[in-house]
């Protein structure tokens, strides 16, 4: 988790689009609904789906959905799964290249963790603490008390006028699923 990127913003809102929704959502949909491109969407979802967070499907009716309840998916979870589980600091041991070490690092100075990397583990495990502690869930709880009464009815609409659409396109079903 060196560096938590843009990615991990839209994977989450990505995946808030999911929370309570009965029909799964094409990667192109989550991408219109988010402004960004599909082909974006299309690199982060199969970590997520590799990852077990969300489950992919093909077909007129495909997408993607929340492969289980979203109070039992963390944002750590969803972070490593984008990220990768890759330490927030890299220590390169600067402290045995003190050039009055001409003769050899002291063992003083190279015995026990760095302290500037033990400080850097505590940011680490509070930050990764912190972001096991809030669920997919919770968020999206959260959104829901702020979002007006017939935003839900309103994003329904919008999903099913989409889907309606992958047939229309082609006149047949289409392979909209989670590409």
């Amino acid at each position: 988790m060196a560096y938590i990127t843009t990615s991990v913003e839209y994977g989450i809102h990505g995946l808030l689009w999911l929370v309570d929704n009965d029909k799964a959502l094409s990667s192109r949909e989550i991408a219109e609904l988010q402004g960004i491109s599909p082909s974006f969407v299309a690199k982060i979802f199969p970590k997520l789906e590799k990852a077990g967070i969300v489950a992919a499907s093909e077909g007129v009716r495909g997408g993607y959905r929340l492969a289980r309840p979203a109070q039992a998916i963390t944002f750590l979870e969803i972070v490593d799964a984008i990220e990768g589980e890759k330490p927030l600091f890299d220590c390169q041991e600067v402290r045995g290249r003190c050039a009055l070490f001409a003769d050899g690092v002291p063992g003083w100075a190279s015995a026990g963790t760095c302290a500037v990397h033990a400080v850097m583990l505590q940011a680490e495990k509070a930050m990764r603490d912190a972001l096991a502690a809030q669920t997919l869930g919770e968020v999206a709880a959260r959104f829901s008390r702020k979002a007006p009464a017939g935003f839900f009815a309103d994003f329904q609409d919008w999903v099913g006028d989409r889907q309606s659409t992958r047939t229309a396109r082609t006149g047949r079903p289409a392979r909209d699923g989670p590409s």
